[in-house]
């Protein structure tokens, strides 16, 4: 029996990129349940069809502001089991934490990353699956921006690079296979980590990102 294929909605204003994201999925075994160009339509898609998960550019008509973010907030609230995807042009973190600290099924990428087809389905899956991820090129922005006695800034070049990892939603193994090094290595880093940024320890992934995120909405 084949399996039935994730059931996605896409919300941008943008027209040529959201044909083009729905043609991407399609080719690559999603069911685009529908399109919205706006949060209004974005809400009722959603209510209506209960997609597995929505694609949602934070900035929509009518503001242009944080529509899209704000729609996303409501169907946390109403639909929990409905995965979220925040695209956005630029780091707009800050719009988003509330929504990313929530931990589970949803995730924040730059618009930037849609051109690595096979990472933004493996990043799909893994949302809808119940991952979290956070794009690493927000963490890196989010470094750069830390106050000068920042506790961020004790952490080696490897060890921010593996908690940006862990900021995907990454295990261990796969920090490990991503940046060649074992996974003992990895998960030295990740307690050296833990304890220069006074984290708990957990193995649980999406609890790492959580503990990621609490820290960097802290500066």
């Amino acid at each position: 029996m084949n399996e039935t294929p994730t059931r996605v909605v896409l919300a941008d204003d943008d027209i040529l990129l959201r044909e083009g994201l729905a043609s991407l999925l399609e080719r690559s075994g999603f069911e685009v349940a529908g399109q919205a160009g706006n949060a209004a339509e974005l809400l009722a898609l959603v209510r209506e069809r209960r997609p597995d998960l929505a694609v949602v550019d934070i900035r929509m008509p009518p503001g242009h502001a944080t529509e899209g973010v704000e729609a996303a907030k409501v169907i946390r609230t109403e639909l929990p089991e409905v995965g979220i995807l925040l695209l956005s042009a630029h780091v707009e973190v800050d719009q988003a934490m509330e929504l990313l600290a929530t931990g589970h099924r949803v995730g924040y990428l730059l618009k930037s990353r849609v051109t690595a087809v096979s990472d933004f389905v493996e990043t799909l899956e893994r949302i809808v699956h119940g991952g979290s991820v956070v794009d690493p090129s927000l963490v890196a922005e989010l470094f750069s921006t830390r106050r000068r006695q920042d506790p961020l800034e004790l952490l080696t070049q490897r060890e921010r690079e593996v908690l940006s990892l862990m900021a995907e939603g990454r295990s261990n193994a796969g920090i490990a296979h991503k940046l060649w090094i074992t996974e003992g290595t990895v998960e030295k880093h990740v307690r050296s980590i833990m304890s220069r940024l006074r984290l708990p320890e957990t193995e649980d992934d999406h609890r790492r990102v959580l503990a990621v995120l609490a820290f960097l909405d802290a500066r």
